[in-house]
């Protein structure tokens, strides 16, 4: 079962609508989630790491 590498909440646990908000990050030969709530909570830290040249 795959669940939210944040708090943990599971796919199976919300909408077909909710899971189109979903991002994954691959690392290796593994993938990590973040649920449609965390990845909106954090995507200031996420967009803080992109470099200077992105934005302009």
């Amino acid at each position: 079962m795959t669940s939210c590498h944040r708090c943990g909440r599971s796919r199976s646990s919300v909408s077909d609508l909710e899971l189109l908000a979903w991002s994954s990050e691959r690392t290796g030969k593994s993938v990590r989630w973040l649920c449609h709530v965390c990845a909106k909570t954090h995507v200031r830290d996420i967009e803080g790491k992109l470099p200077d040249e992105y934005w302009r």
